[in-house]
């Protein structure tokens, strides 16, 4: 718990109703979706605007107070757990959406927004903001930001860092910057909007974001394709690239998945297959037909056993509805899910599918497999019991080989979950030692105090994963 003078000082800056600190508000707080992280925190706070999170911010700066920033806590790497106590700064008040400015194609928005409103509130007036992480429907967009979050449609799209034009940040000293604004070009000095997404909330708290936004598409069609062999399945999604053509979404689900997913969703999804593609295409009409043509073209001579257009609006939304709900399907199954997100290049998917179906018999561990198979973002998933000591050892070891084999194929450790707390014993294999330095010394130099989100991207004891549990 804080010092007493320290918690009144809190609250007289957000009033009484906005801190917290029962030990059911407590406890609410000091976890995330990530499996094996948790802690206590000493408070957490709910400030009302950008002011009182500066003023916030320089008291826990003068006394070394850590500072976790968090939405709605889908984090998956340990990225909003607070390790060292400390306040949770809740962003639960900044939840509104300030501007869609139509002559400009911008959105502007503060972080407490979920996903999925900012989407359908600019889809009403015929623009289209492309980033939807799995978790849209909760998630917050200042958690997309930190995390730099991806989605289904990240292999035409991109990610969230291709449509974040502008930022107000409060600094670990507790100043109010802004980075970028709604401009084409801008070239005046460092690319600091760039730096703060993906920085996992270690370098300041983001208050607004001005984000892009692009014409809608004029129409899309979805595509379920079967496989009976996984490989080919694999092998499918490098040709589709290869022959240049660009899917909106180019989703890979195994077949423990698949099943998982129908026994959950139960929109008749066949299950007696060793693979699936979910594929879509969005665009001028005669293009999406004519792709759509092509890739289930290239599809059958690459094995494929049925392709199926979906015959619906409704259809089509259900295929990615499901996609969208392969976690939740898989975590009904075991009592701990763990899921993870190595990348590699998109030639590579085949020898990576491969390989994460080896390293899972080996290690004798469950894993299914899914993910964005058309960017190389895998989602390995283990189904696992985080009470069975023996069984995790062996978790451990058969991530930390896909992680080996991820780089060793040009890939990285993680695509879309960031490293937070769960990977950063694995981040030297990507960056190296003189990446993580640099990293070290621009997170120093923001905050000398090390209070934002301490814990989490670098580590100094032996690269071991520091859980605190209080």
């Amino acid at each position: 718990m804080l010092e007493e003078h320290l918690k009144k000082k809190l609250q007289s800056i957000v009033g009484e109703e906005n801190y917290q600190d029962s030990k059911t508000s407590l406890l609410s707080y000091s976890y995330d979706a990530t499996p094996g992280f948790q802690s206590l925190p000493d408070a957490v706070i709910s400030p009302r605007n950008k002011h009182e999170v500066a003023d916030i911010v320089k008291l826990c700066n003068q006394h070394n107070i850590p500072i976790v920033p968090r939405g709605s806590g889908t984090n998956l790497s340990a990225g909003t757990t607070p390790l060292y106590g400390g306040i949770v700064l809740l962003m639960k008040h900044f939840n509104k959406i300030l501007e869609i400015d139509e002559e400009n194609l911008t959105v502007r928005t503060q972080p407490g927004v979920i996903t999925q409103t900012i989407i359908e509130a600019v889809e009403e007036k015929g623009f289209f903001y492309p980033p939807d992480p799995s978790s849209m429907k909760i998630s917050q967009i200042g958690g997309n930001i930190n995390e730099n979050s991806g989605g289904l449609r990240g292999l035409k799209y991109g990610v969230t860092r291709d449509y974040v034009m502008g930022l107000e940040v409060v600094l670990p000293n507790g100043e109010i910057i802004k980075t970028g604004g709604k401009l084409a070009k801008d070239v005046a000095g460092y690319d600091l909007t760039r730096l703060f997404v993906g920085s996992e909330g270690t370098l300041g708290i983001v208050t607004e974001a001005t984000l892009k936004l692009i014409p809608k598409p004029e129409t899309k069609k979805t595509m379920l394709v079967l496989y009976q062999n996984l490989d080919a399945a694999a092998k499918s999604v490098s040709a589709i690239i290869a022959n240049r053509i660009i899917p909106a979404t180019l989703e890979f689900l195994d077949q423990p998945t698949l099943k998982a997913v129908e026994d959950f969703a139960q929109i008749g999804l066949p299950t007696d297959v060793k693979a699936v593609l979910i594929i879509e295409q969005d665009g001028p009409i005669e293009i999406v037909e004519q792709d759509m043509d092509r890739i289930a073209k290239i599809c059958k001579e690459n094995q494929a056993i049925e392709v199926t257009l979906a015959k619906s609006s409704e259809d089509a939304e259900a295929l990615t509805t499901a996609r969208r709900a392969a976690l939740s399907a898989l975590a009904r199954l075991r009592p701990t899910t763990i899921l993870e997100d190595a990348t590699v290049p998109r030639s590579e998917i085949a020898k990576m599918v491969s390989a994460i179906e080896e390293i899972a018999r080996r290690n004798q561990v469950t894993i299914c497999t899914f993910g964005h198979a058309g960017d190389g973002n895998l989602h390995p998933t283990c189904l696992t019991d985080i009470r069975d000591k023996q069984e995790m050892e062996r978790v451990e070891k058969a991530f930390e080989e896909i992680f080996h084999k991820a780089i060793e194929l040009g890939g990285t450790i993680t695509g879309e979950h960031g490293v937070g707390a769960m990977k950063l014993p694995y981040l030297h294999l990507k960056v190296g030692e003189a990446g993580i330095d640099l990293m070290r010394n621009i997170k120093l130099a923001f905050d000398p105090n090390s209070i934002m989100n301490p814990g989490k991207v670098f580590t100094d004891i032996n690269r071991k994963r520091v859980v605190v549990q209080k």
